[in-house]
């Protein structure tokens, strides 16, 4: 009979989802990359919902491929939210509080913008209704008069 303790180790994640995974996880102060995957999973699935065209795409071709899955694995809606909504959207879907849950999306908004060209970010928040910039790290401007 062989033993599991010589079986080599099963990774759960893919080195560059752990990668991201390490980010998430450093920036936001999660305890365990399980946690950091959660908070990955849950954000994602959201932005999902809220991206289409060329920018959902290119934003996914950036990511590791279980990042990509969960981003692209969501059907848009037709009305996008504004960045609120979208915080409070996905704390109703949790039970989480306001709090988490914006703690959540930018720590894992951060760790999307390190893997994004900063220019395609720009083009994600130009898709997106106001509030997403700050929720990425960046200023909200308003448009020009």
């Amino acid at each position: 009979m062989i033993s599991d303790r010589h079986a080599p180790s099963q990774q759960p994640y893919g080195t560059a989802y752990a990668q991201m995974l390490e980010k998430v996880r450093h920036e936001g102060g999660y305890p365990t990359l399980e946690r950091a995957d959660e908070a990955v999973r849950l954000v994602l699935a959201g932005l999902g919902r809220q991206l289409t065209g060329d920018e959902r795409v290119d934003l996914a071709r950036c990511l590791p491929w279980e990042a990509a899955r969960v981003l692209t694995a969501q059907i848009p809606d037709p009305q996008p939210q504004t960045g609120w909504s979208f915080v409070k959207d996905l704390a109703a879907r949790t039970g989480a509080s306001l709090a988490t849950t914006r703690w959540d999306t930018g720590s894992v908004f951060s760790a999307v913008a390190a893997y994004a060209d900063p220019d395609l970010i720009t083009r994600v928040l130009h898709q997106l209704p106001t509030g997403y910039a700050l929720l990425f790290g960046r200023a909200e401007l308003a448009p020009a008069a």
